[in-house]
């Protein structure tokens, strides 16, 4: 009992570690590159990678060495990694941010977090391996205790840990914790090193069981590799409009991790003929969501619609993997396959995906692999309905609908495709460029595209530029109205105020952080210099190529490629008269651009009467305390000002808030007379560079 205690311990504390870690890193690298979602969906690819290696490690270890190397080998790598610790990467990895940082990516994680990860990863496998030798038993179970482990560590993060915590302090806790498992497992593994006469025993095949078929171990990788690349791919849909907090990306994790929990619990949790009917009903809701029709699907409906049907669909890939699971033995190598499976699946949504697709079709593909895998996995078992798929007419009704969701899939695919004027991919997401015509001129309902019918006459046609469902301008074709100011930019929004009340005092120099389609620039007049900084180089390619706002300007034009907090760190002051902060991540500002040390550096930017003009118009996430709160810690007064829609001149609903000195705001009567003067409200603690807290800020 003690022996088995002491395993189950020691397993679950490296897997609470190793799934700790995960937030952890990504939240510190995430405003190296431009706060995007992507870089989430890039540091799981490299952990499913690393759980890969730490499996093939633990595998090599047991099935090549005697006992008592095993032992002093793994213990000197545990001792090994005590050298790269504390796990923090340092600033001066953000210098190799670029246009594609996937790569960049993950060399950092390597360098920084690669022999502790893998250390971790090999714990559950090597143990386990451990354990069957010594008591001659099949320790699955700690198999699901390891997932019970990342899962609360997943869960408490967001909870116990991100609000109270900076991620400077969260690194060296982590270290201090990770520190005494290497103590733990160290003494673990060097008391077993007397196992040899066991483990020689069991490799000269003690059970007569065959090993499992080569067809068997196809169905382990491709189970798993269906898991793996859902759980991206859901996440990447339900994130892709949405801040990306950390929040957002451990639900998906965590329902696929309960789900390895319950299978490898007990084969109770998956009664099989249950969940081929629920899985029958969540493959086709989600193929329907999916559908052009449905592009505009709420947020709270889509996020348990994806979640639930993600559930249920990893229930099937881990419950048939449970069932297949081989004698102890091949413990290893069955580990091995499953953790080739998610890499493989992880490959495909964070590598393969964003250079052959010119969408979000990664999804599409999951789900139409999981219909494929019903019909191919029942075929395989006697015991299945498809034994007698002739008298048992269910068969059929299963395998025509796998054929259907197959179908629809393919169709809705192409419906969205042939929908946009260009469709555009890279790591920072994906482009649209839409037509429209009457009556589906009118942008409403914040930043989100919507339809409705547009007041008045003339020619209403307009072209769009849309990321996931979040529009980021809209230019009427017209030549009377194509240097109409639209969106979210309109004469009476925040940023418009900003631009007339500077503007009375000659030329202005503007900078604006994020380009979208470069509505800003019909306010240019001759003598006015404006400057862009954006970050993905598809935008500014679109921006110049298919929308005429910047070159029908009569202001100089400048674009700056590249994250603004880098570019105008390396800049020397260059005294704006106004700064507009509107960097979209789907449906939210970066949190790098709201912290302390980004405000400071706005105003370092900006001349002394200069006004700071912040959009914050958001569905999901309430950012007015979080500026209010940073204006008045810097001595400054922020006025709210929110503009209605005005469909007839494709208008939006908006919501700017305008920082400045309160002398400097006292001359501008516009400015104070078109807002609202805010006072801090709440004692929330104020955002940095080492601190944040976005699930505070969920509405």
């Amino acid at each position: 009992m003690t022996s088995k205690i002491s395993y189950g311990l020691t397993v679950f504390a490296g897997a609470f570690l190793l799934f700790g870690l995960e937030p952890l890193i990504a939240k510190r690298i995430l405003p190296w590159f431009g706060g995007a979602a992507a870089v989430w969906i890039v540091c799981l690819l490299f952990f499913q990678i690393v759980l890969l290696l730490g499996y093939a490690y633990a595998h090599l270890l047991t099935s090549r060495f005697s006992a008592k190397s095993q032992a002093l080998v793994h213990v000197v790598a545990l001792a090994a990694s005590l050298l790269l610790l504390p796990v923090y990467p340092r600033d001066w990895w953000a210098n190799g941010a670029a246009a594609s940082p996937t790569f960049h990516i993950l060399l950092l994680l390597s360098a920084t977090v690669g022999l502790p990860y893998l250390l971790l990863s090999a714990t559950s496998p090597l143990l386990q391996r451990w354990y069957a030798e010594e008591h001659g038993t099949a320790p699955y179970r700690f198999y699901a205790l390891s997932n019970l482990g990342s899962m609360l560590a997943l869960i408490s993060y967001p909870v116990l840990v991100e609000p109270w915590l900076t991620t400077r302090h969260q690194a060296l806790a982590w270290s201090v914790f990770y520190a005494g498992f290497v103590v733990i497992c160290g003494m673990v593994a060097w008391r077993g090193k007397g196992r040899e006469r066991e483990s020689r025993a069991d490799r000269s095949g003690g059970d007569s069981r065959p090993a499992a078929k080569w067809t068997t171990k196809l169905a382990w990788v491709s189970l798993a590799a269906c898991g793996s690349a859902l759980l991206l791919s859901v996440t990447n849909h339900i994130t892709q409009n949405v801040a990306s907090v950390p929040f957002l990306w451990i639900l998906p994790l965590s329902l696929y991790l309960l789900s390895f929990i319950l299978c490898f619990a007990s084969h109770a949790w998956y009664p099989r003929s249950v969940f081929l009917r629920l899985l029958g009903v969540a493959l086709g809701g989600m193929t329907y969501a999916l559908s052009p029709s449905f592009s505009q699907l709420p947020i709270k409906t889509a996020i348990p619609l994806f979640c639930c049907g993600l559930f249920i669909a990893c229930m099937f890939c881990h419950g048939e993997l449970a069932r297949l699971k081989p004698d102890p033995r091949e413990l290893t190598s069955f580990y091995l396959m499953i953790a080739a499976g998610g890499a493989l699946g992880a490959l495909f949504v964070a590598i393969a995906a964003p250079r052959i697709f010119s969408g979000f079709y990664e999804l599409h593909v999951a789900l139409g692999l999981c219909a494929v895998l019903i019909v191919v996995v029942h075929s395989m078992d006697p015991d299945s309905l498809f034994s007698l798929w002739l008298r048992r007419p269910g068969g059929f009704a299963v395998a025509a609908l796998a054929v259907a969701i197959v179908a629809s899939l393919a169709v809705n695919a192409h419906a969205t495709s042939a929908s946009a004027r260009i469709s555009v991919r890279n790591f920072y997401g994906v482009l649209r460029v839409m037509d429209g015509a009457a009556p589906n001129v009118a942008v409403v309902s914040g930043n989100t595209v919507t339809s409705d019918s547009v007041a008045g006459g003339g020619d209403p046609n307009y072209i769009s530029l849309v990321n996931g469902t979040i529009n980021h301008g809209v230019e009427f074709l017209a030549p009377d109205r194509r240097n109409w100011a639209t969106t979210y930019y309109g004469p009476f929004s925040g940023i418009g105020v900003a631009l007339r009340a500077a503007g009375e005092n000659g030329p202005l120099r503007v900078g604006v952080i994020g380009l979208g389609a470069g509505t800003t620039a019909v306010y240019g007049r001759a003598g006015d210099q404006f400057t862009y900084y954006e970050i993905n180089p598809l935008v500014i390619q679109i921006a110049q190529q298919q929308f005429t706002f910047l070159k029908d300007s009569a202001a100089a034009i400048q674009i700056v490629q590249g994250d603004a907090r880098i570019s105008l760190e390396s800049e020397p002051p260059q005294g704006f008269d106004v700064l507009a902060v509107d960097a979209f991540s789907g449906d939210s500002i970066p949190v790098h651009l709201l912290t302390r040390e980004a405000f400071e550096l706005y105003f370092r930017q900006l001349k002394p009467d200069g006004v700071l003009a912040v959009h914050i118009s958001n569905n999901y996430l309430d950012l007015q305390p979080v500026v209010v709160g940073a204006a008045a810690n810097l001595g400054k007064e922020a006025v709210e000002i929110v503009n209605p829609d005005d469909h007839a001149k494709g208008i939006s609903a908006a919501v700017w808030i305008l920082v400045g000195d309160p002398e400097g705001f006292e001359g501008k009567a516009e400015i104070e007379g078109k807002g609202l003067v805010m006072a801090p409200r709440g004692a929330n603690r104020m955002w940095t560079d080492d601190f944040s807290n976005l699930f505070e800020a969920l509405r």
